[in-house]
């Protein structure tokens, strides 16, 4: 069989083909095109060996969802909602980032107040309707949104997440009235309570079927053209996939897709060397993606946002993603001080030495100022680069303002990167009461490489790990995945034993709906997994915390004290003594799907693998020093060096600072001790 995974990034989309047969691997960079991801996606897998026709498996992670949140390139959306409700989505919950910061403004609603209109109706708590639908006023609303020609229309009546009675007749009579529009109901989307997280969760929903739709239609068509006959699959946040034809209707679901693929990749990449504990560091082009895997588990989470205040209430692998990539621009604040990011150059124009036009100065052409990276080898001598303009820009925009010699100005800028990473490396392990010396840092990304020695130094971590393909580490984590779906629903009761039988009950009901939902997808019985994890908080208390249990449950105590071992795991407090009590049920449901079994590499020695020697420069010795450059293709199993040193190959560029040790082990992953 062979396998395709792909990522779409937002300067390169990175291409995977496996041959189970013979075990060869095939990789490929092409430049993204963010006016159709589809088109560098067929771009990607033209320039295999491997032929489209040829592929029994296709999966792909992009992060078209979330750059589509981020410059708000979405349909105009209507809301409708109960009558005097129609605000929820703009107040929010009335937070904001920085609380103290008078001066703030909050990211504008999704939905303009003009598009926010309101039936009567009323469904309290319980379920039981107090006040009929308005049947006349939903259809004189449906006529208005016809005539403004919004065709993309949300549905969050309050308290239908317990009786989505009202919610389904309102789909209904737009149906009948407006049948080329399309609906996204919160019952059906988050049955959960609280009416900003349903309502912001629906409209996100919502806003991304129609931005995610057409590229999934456009490749599956031009895929179909070229001979590929499988099923399309899409990574999901949560870390599965999903078919086009359930992405249809949940968009949102794969807004985080690319950094979880990463994630996924980088947690097989870590336990292939024997480590059960791993921190994931994924810097591209754009951005850095930076997870935690724990015991074998990547931590997850079930509430994130790509802008503060509206959240996403989908299950999501934890990431903290920042503005630090190899295109991220470097420039003088008002007050003099030296930045890098969040502002990118993206793939268009990308860094100025790739001679695209790039005028401003990036991490990127800092590296190739300081000697480490080899503008010649860009995607393996593919690319036309040169360092003269990198010099230039670097030069004129940092060095002279800040009166520096230009080396001085290109290492300032490497170590403002560095110092972000550490800082989102400390969101995912210290803030949350990991020591970071416990775990090993997977480093991948064109640009994470580059990088990762200096920022496990910085943060105490003893050993990195670089993948055989760190440039398309995401896109072999397309590769790793389940079909997978998951469902929750509210469920408020004491944690006693009392309610084992209603907790029994809802998990049977959503069981059922998951099995519905992936024998549509085509997943056989017998390659179902479930799992199951009760939402619990102490009484009276907001926020809840999600614990695994078995089915069927024989007994609440053990799950009790498992919630407050978790809960003195993350907030470094507990009160075995405090009533506990139940908020919500969430099932998840996958579809195994075999995956590939990559080949050990022969044995070799460094010796052989070392192409020339250049000079770079490092921080830590004050110069330029000579640096012994090695080919990554020829290093086999058992080769070891020490730094300093630099190891190329396609896809990215591994820097090893002196003073630290390199050694490739026997499935090809390199770990540097620093």
């Amino acid at each position: 069989m062979r396998r395709a995974g792909v990522d779409i990034g937002g300067t390169f989309t990175d291409v995977i083909v496996f041959d189970e047969e013979t075990g060869e691997i095939e990789i490929e960079k092409t430049p993204s095109t963010p006016a159709n991801p589809a088109e560098g996606v067929i771009n990607g897998l033209t320039k295999a060996d491997t032929g489209i026709d040829e592929l029994e498996f296709f999966s792909h992670g992009s992060t078209v969802g979330t750059n589509a949140l981020i410059e708000r390139e979405l349909p105009r959306i209507g809301l409708i909602t109960t009558e005097g409700f129609r605000d929820v989505h703009e107040i929010r919950d009335a937070t904001k980032e920085d609380l103290w910061d008078a001066y703030q403004d909050v990211a504008d609603p999704y939905v303009k107040r003009r598009d926010r209109l309101e039936v009567p109706e009323r469904i309290d708590y319980a379920g039981t309707v107090v006040e009929p639908l308005d049947e006349d006023a939903v259809r004189d609303v449906v006529r208005i949104f016809e005539k403004r020609g919004i065709d993309t229309i949300a549905i969050s009546l309050i308290n239908a997440y317990v009786n989505g009675e009202h919610e389904q007749r309102v789909e209904e009579i737009v149906a009948e009235e407006y049948p080329e529009a399309f609906v996204c109901s919160s019952h059906e989307i988050l049955p959960e309570m609280f009416e900003h997280e349903r309502t912001s969760t629906t409209v996100i929903n919502a806003a991304l079927v129609p931005v995610v739709r057409d590229y999934l239609t456009d490749l599956a068509d031009q895929l179909a053209d070229r001979g590929y006959d499988g099923d399309v699959l899409a990574m999901h946040s949560g870390g599965g996939v999903m078919t086009t034809e359930a992405i249809a209707y949940y968009a949102a679901r794969i807004a985080n897709s690319g950094p979880t693929a990463g994630a996924i990749a980088g947690r097989y990449i870590a336990q292939q060397c024997g480590f059960e504990n791993a921190i994931g560091f994924d810097m591209g082009g754009t951005s850095a993606d930076v997870s935690l895997t724990h015991e074998g588990e990547i931590e997850m989470t079930d509430e994130w946002a790509v802008e503060y205040g509206y959240p996403i209430m989908f299950p999501s692998t934890d990431i903290e993603t920042i503005g630090a990539g190899g295109g991220s621009i470097a420039w003088i604040d008002d007050g003099g001080s030296l930045r890098v990011g969040p502002r990118s150059q993206g793939a268009d124009p990308g860094p100025a030495c790739y001679l695209r036009g790039g005028d401003k100065p990036t991490t990127t052409d800092a590296n190739v100022v300081l000697g480490w990276v080899d503008p010649d080898q860009f995607l393996g001598g593919d690319m036309d680069a040169t360092a003269e303009p990198a010099r230039d820009v670097i030069r004129r925009d940092i060095a002279e303002p800040l009166g520096l010699e230009l080396t001085e100005a290109a290492s300032a800028i490497e170590q403002i990167t560095v110092a972000n990473m550490c800082n989102a490396v400390r969101l995912v392990s210290t803030s949350k009461g990991y020591d970071p010396r416990d775990f090993a840092l997977v480093a991948f990304g064109g640009a994470g490489p580059l990088h990762a020695a200096h920022v496990a130094r910085e943060m105490n971590i003893p050993n990195v790990i670089i993948p055989p393909y760190p440039g398309i580490n995401s896109a072999l984590g397309c590769l790793l995945v389940d079909v997978e779906h998951d469902l929750s629903q509210t469920f408020i009761a004491d944690a006693s034993d009392d309610v084992v039988a209603d907790i029994e009950s809802a998990f049977e009901e959503m069981e059922d709906e998951i099995h519905e939902r992936l024998d549509e997808e085509g997943v056989d019985e017998s390659d179902i997994q479930l799992e199951h994890e009760i939402k619990m908080r102490y009484t009276g208390q907001w926020r809840s915390l999600e614990v695994s249990c078995s089915r069927p449950i024989e007994s609440m105590a053990a799950i009790r004290s498992q919630f407050h071992s978790q809960h003195e795991q993350t907030y470094a407090y507990s009160d075995t003594e405090q009533s506990v009590e139940i908020y919500g049920l969430h099932v998840t449901g996958r579809g195994v799907v075999e995956k590939p079994a990559f080949p050990e590499i022969g044995d070799g020695s460094a010796d052989g693998a070392q192409r020339t020697t250049r000079e770079a420069y490092f921080d830590s010795e004050g110069e330029f020093v000579e640096t012994a450059v090695y080919d990554r293709g020829e290093l086999g199993a058992g080769a070891s060096f020490e730094g300093p040193a630099i190891i190329e190959q396609m896809d990215s560029t591994v820097v090893v600072p002196p003073n630290a040790t390199a050694e490739v082990e026997q499935t090809g992953n390199i770990i540097l001790r620093v």
